[in-house]
């Protein structure tokens, strides 16, 4: 039930009139005053009690019992086959003749105002690979370069101008292990293939320096990860170059994940006074993340602990 914002009265405190009104022995003009509605008004209430009884007492829908100028049943029943056909809602009016308003609040009322509204929604797909290495994630976060504390920690003040023309960009590349979700992060100036290429040969050593041999690599379909220099990489690494799905960055999801993450707890987590303050921070809160923070989806544990327990058996039923 949708109670208006200048409601005067709500289904308890008209149970409250009545209680007053039959028990109480209160008068109906004392218990309006008192609920601050005019007497006719509790009337209609006190009314509405002894015909219906607390059912009476809530609110009725607005809708007018007769619709003389809706649609015909079939007609409307007509409206919808024609959408289901992916047609648009201008096409549908000039098809039956109707007007697009009309077309519209069949649409909506069936909830079928968006064309993405015709597919149903897909399930969940998770997944994790069981041992550490057996699939990495690699993706690219732009990040700009600032002089000064701009207006994501400050707030947006008027009169002041917060951009930093000139300072340019730079790319935070990340590495995740799918099954210990154990990150690696540089900030490089580019995501060219070449510097994509280079980063994994120094993701790929990194995790090796933990016990990781990674087997796979999975990418989205960005300029640099699609380069003659990354398939040459992945091939000298002996690694399996999966791409995710073209517009759908969930099949990346553990990498878009990180990234959320990173964001908020180092990129935006404090007021750095410029982007190379926010680059020094870079190193401890990875070591933090990687060595002390617990992970939700690691039944809280850091990610270097899912390293040291060996392989992760059992992690496939931590996402059911």
């Amino acid at each position: 039930m949708n109670v208006h914002s200048l409601a005067r009265s709500l289904p308890a405190s008209r149970a409250l009139l009545v209680d007053r009104v039959k028990n109480q022995r209160w008068t109906a003009v004392k218990a309006a005053a008192a609920a601050g509605i005019s007497v006719r008004t509790a009337y209609k209430w006190l009314a509405r009690h002894a015909a219906e009884g607390v059912q009476g007492l809530r609110d009725r829908s607005s809708r007018p019992r007769r619709s003389p100028s809706r649609l015909p049943a079939d007609r409307e029943a007509l409206v919808l086959q024609l959408r289901r056909s992916k047609m648009t809602a201008k096409q549908i009016a000039q098809q039956l003749r109707l007007t697009r308003p009309t077309v519209a609040r069949v649409l909506v009322r069936n909830g079928l105002s968006r064309l993405r509204f015709l597919e149903p929604p897909q399930p969940a797909n998770r997944y994790q690979w069981p041992n550490p290495g057996d699939l990495i994630h690699l993706d690219i976060k732009k990040l700009g370069r600032f002089r000064r504390v701009g207006h994501r920690i400050t707030g947006r003040h008027k009169g002041v101008h917060y951009t930093s023309k000139g300072v340019g960009w730079e790319f935070a590349h990340v590495c995740v292990d799918d099954a210990s979700r154990l990150a690696y992060v540089e900030l490089l100036t580019d995501e060219k293939g070449d510097t994509v290429a280079a980063f994994l040969t120094r993701a790929i050593a990194w995790l090796r320096e933990r016990g990781i041999r990674a087997k796979r690599v999975m990418t989205d379909n960005g300029s640099g990860y699609i380069s003659h220099a990354f398939a040459r990489r992945c091939w000298r690494h002996r690694l399996r170059h999966i791409r995710t799905r073209p517009y759908t960055p969930r099949t990346n999801g553990k990498a878009e994940r990180f990234i959320q993450t990173l964001l908020r707890e180092w990129a935006y987590a404090a007021p750095y006074a410029a982007s190379g303050a926010r680059a020094r921070a870079l190193p401890p809160w990875l070591r933090y993340y990687n060595e002390r923070r617990p992970h939700s989806s690691l039944e809280d544990v850091p990610p270097i602990a899912r390293i040291r327990s060996g392989p992760l058996n059992n992690v496939l039923r931590n996402h059911s």
